[in-house]
């Protein structure tokens, strides 16, 4: 009977997410077209369409650690990945307009990936290329000044390990350009949305902000450890709050 009434749950959240996408998708789209700074407009429809979603699902999001971040500074953030709730985590709780990696395979849902395809960098993590022209992409956005936002572990963690194995990319990506790494926690939304299944229910979502990471100088072993740094810093987080 519980399972029932998530189904249901879930059929009304999805269609309220469609019906939301249509109502403000041409309204995200259009001021990028207009310009290449139109994503200050594209951003208040962007948290509209994900915070009245949200809202009328039942979903809170809590945040915590806003005053690690200056709103004037580019930064790099990493986060662990545990569930597609994520999504609207990133624009609501993010007080800054942002570039994030995509799968490749969402860009070809009709609507949804040509609305956040604007504002993501698709990639194919199976091919080699396609990694290297998503971070020639990611350098661009930065050099602009664009926060970009990246989950080393490379996918969602559905293990019972508190993180998985951090990619290393994000890391050499910010000594390369000298922008700093900032962690969060995102706590509660696997318990929202659990990976393998499309059932939701309400919930609330916590996100902790971290002091950000400034890079070390270039060096054989400057990834590696600033790699491991970060990965310890973001599960410290997790487990002083979880």
């Amino acid at each position: 009977m519980i399972k029932f009434f998530q189904w249901i749950y879930t059929l009304y959240s999805g269609l309220l997410f469609i019906l939301l996408m249509l109502v403000f998708g041409l309204f995200i789209i259009l001021p990028l077209l207009i310009s290449d700074r139109g994503d200050k407009i594209s951003f208040v429809f962007i948290r509209l369409w994900a915070g009245i979603w949200a809202a009328l699902s039942g979903i809170r999001f809590e945040v915590h650690g806003l005053e690690h971040i200056d709103k004037n500074t580019s930064y790099i953030y990493i986060f662990n990945h545990r569930s597609f709730i994520d999504a609207p985590m990133i624009p609501l709780c993010i007080p800054q307009e942002v570039r994030a990696i995509g799968k490749k395979e969402l860009s070809k849902i009709p609507v949804f990936g040509t609305i956040v395809g604007k504002l993501a960098v698709w990639v194919d993590r199976g091919d080699t290329e396609s990694r290297r022209l998503s971070v020639d992409r990611l350098i661009v956005f930065l050099k602009k000044g664009i926060s970009i936002v990246v989950a080393p572990e490379g996918t969602r963690n559905d293990t019972k390990n508190t993180l998985l194995p951090f990619q290393r990319g994000a890391f050499r990506l910010a000594i390369e350009t000298r922008i700093p790494i900032l962690p969060m926690a995102v706590i509660g939304a696997d318990r929202i949305m659990k990976r393998g299944s499309i059932l939701l229910r309400p919930g609330k979502v916590r996100v902790y902000f971290s002091q950000a990471m400034m890079p070390p100088e270039n060096s054989e072993t400057a990834v590696k450890d600033f790699t491991e740094k970060g990965s310890a810093r973001l599960e410290a987080m997790i487990l002083t709050h979880e």
